[in-house]
């Protein structure tokens, strides 16, 4: 049997030295950059991205003339593949921290999720879903996708799940407005991301 590794800080670093990052797509993906599209911006809506890895969702929205756009990672390596990436990303943006342990001040407009849910071991989703309604603006929005499908017993992320298990987490504080697998995937993934779009309950 397989220990569980402590996924901290010291893990994700290492992970990044040895080229373990298949998650990473090198670019922005179809279903983030559709929803993206869409949107009446560029304008000054606060935008998180939680356990941004690369973030190359944040240098697409900062591209696109987005200036309030933070991205947070306990792993420096690639908070700074960022900056490197696109030197004036404001650096005051890049949050090198634990997600559990930011604070909404102010509030943020949009948090959006990209592979950052399967990374975190299972046991923490409820408290995901409940940072996520705590760091939004009430109304505020949670977009992103979530892997429908099963990885095995690995002891190692990526986690997977299904919607019926993910719906239990968000329903206490969110409004479903959009909870479908996505059309639009990037092939190895067809079938198997769960767009979703979620608003914050006002009351």
């Amino acid at each position: 049997m397989q220990v569980a590794p402590t996924l901290d800080a010291s893990y994700w670093r290492n992970r990044y030295e040895a080229g373990r990052t298949g998650w990473d797509t090198g670019t922005i993906t179809p279903p983030l950059q559709a929803y993206f599209e869409q949107l009446t911006g560029p304008d000054d809506r606060r935008i998180l991205i939680p356990g941004a890895g690369r973030a190359y969702e944040a240098e697409y929205l900062h591209r696109q003339g987005y200036t309030q756009v933070w991205v947070a990672d306990v792993a420096p390596e690639p908070l700074q593949e960022l900056r490197s990436r696109v030197p004036d990303f404001p650096a005051e943006h890049l949050l090198l921290q634990d997600f559990f342990q930011l604070e909404p001040q102010p509030a943020f407009d949009l948090i959006v999720e990209q592979t950052f849910f399967c990374a975190l071991p299972p046991s923490l989703r409820p408290a995901y879903a409940a940072q996520c309604a705590n760091l939004l603006v009430p109304g505020g929005t949670l977009m992103g996708l979530l892997f429908q499908k099963d990885f095995g017993a690995s002891p190692e992320p990526p986690f997977g799940g299904t919607p019926e298990e993910y719906r239990g987490y968000f329903a206490p504080y969110f409004d479903f407005h959009h909870f479908d697998t996505a059309y639009n995937s990037i092939p190895p993934r067809q079938g198997a991301e769960l767009f979703i779009c979620l608003k914050k309950k006002i009351s």
